[in-house]
């Protein structure tokens, strides 16, 4: 698992065609690689809403209960789960078009590898400053769309200039746009709902 992590950021098309030499099935890679990995944003994001509390870099902030959090952090583990799913089958749906198609298996393992960045960014979350915490996904983001495009041809087999000219657009769109949620999420999961009680809990 930390193999294919470190690998996809230290050199991503030697590890795409490694990644695709294992044929990994699905169970595989949720136990070895989603399972762990999506658990970093929400333990970070735990401990930084309970401990040290979301701000803005100044004195104020906003601390979750114990219990708060922990209910917060398991509906956004599940949600993190859902999503590679749900990306893999928009994978799949854009790739039916082309010649060769991935199989939809393929299209979910790709989904779960190409979220790497993103759950690494969620280690910010431990000292959950939101200009820090924006940044950091911004660039877990950057690298995601890298890795996407990186992904098409060395994983799913689809030559670039058909996943360039075709898909590129739609398909990086959707996939971006559920990251990012995913990312958002990690960043407000908290602080939202604190603003919500102060607004109407009263």
């Amino acid at each position: 698992m930390l193999t294919h992590a470190w690998g996809l950021l230290a050199h991503p098309q030697r590890e795409w065609r490694q990644i695709k030499e294992e044929r990994e099935t699905l169970t595989h890679l949720y136990e070895h690689h989603v399972l762990l990995l999506a658990a970093i944003p929400v333990i970070c994001s735990y401990i930084g809403t309970t401990q040290v509390g979301w701000g803005l870099g100044g004195e104020t902030t906003i601390r979750l209960s114990y219990l708060d959090a922990l209910g917060a952090g398991l509906v956004f583990y599940l949600v993190i789960l859902a999503a590679v799913y749900v990306v893999g089958k928009v994978i799949r749906a854009m790739a039916k078009r082309f010649t060769q198609p991935p199989s939809q298996s393929e299209c979910i393992v790709f989904a779960g590898y190409v979220a790497t960045p993103m759950f690494l960014s969620g280690i910010v979350a431990v000292y959950p400053l939101v200009w820090l915490c924006l940044l950091v996904g911004v660039v877990g983001l950057c690298y995601t769309a890298y890795l996407l495009y990186l992904g098409i041809p060395a994983f799913l087999g689809i030559s670039r200039e058909e996943g360039f000219i075709v898909s590129s657009t739609t398909l990086g769109i959707g996939v971006l746009v559920l990251e990012a949620l995913l990312g958002m999420t990690v960043l407000l999961w908290g602080y939202g709902e604190r603003i919500l009680l102060s607004l109407f809990g009263s």
